[in-house]
């Protein structure tokens, strides 16, 4: 069965597919949220309260989604490369092309050994 975020203002709703879920960007007190086909939504609210309805709704947040630095929520199912020299993070969308976004080297750095970790946890079973 698909999981489904829902977000909900006092005029609207947007009810979308986890798995077509780019990322979401800081925008000062906005958030967008990119899906895969490059579709945007933006949201009048933070990142951080972003971050708190994922959790909600969202069991395995942290196995799909991640919090990367101050201004990024990523989906992690679709990053195809992460070049720290770059500090840049490439996604795979629907439409095969690539998604580019510039982070800045920690985060990219923590990122890249969360996935790496993820990625011998997986082995190691």
């Amino acid at each position: 069965m698909d999981k489904y975020l829902v977000f909900k203002t006092r005029d609207e709703l947007v009810r979308i597919k986890m798995d077509r879920i780019l990322y979401f960007e800081a925008e000062r007190n906005y958030t967008k949220m990119v899906l895969t086909n490059g579709i945007q939504f933006v949201f009048a609210v933070n990142l951080g309260k972003i971050e708190e309805i994922l959790e909600k709704q969202i069991n395995t947040y942290s196995t799909v989604l991640a919090r990367v630095g101050k201004s990024f929520i990523i989906n992690k199912n679709h990053v195809l490369q992460i070049s720290l020299p770059k500090t840049k993070l490439l996604f795979s969308t629907a439409d095969g092309k690539a998604r580019e976004l510039i982070v800045p080297k920690e985060p990219l750095k923590l990122l890249k050994e969360t996935l790496e970790n993820e990625l011998s946890t997986t082995k190691s079973e």
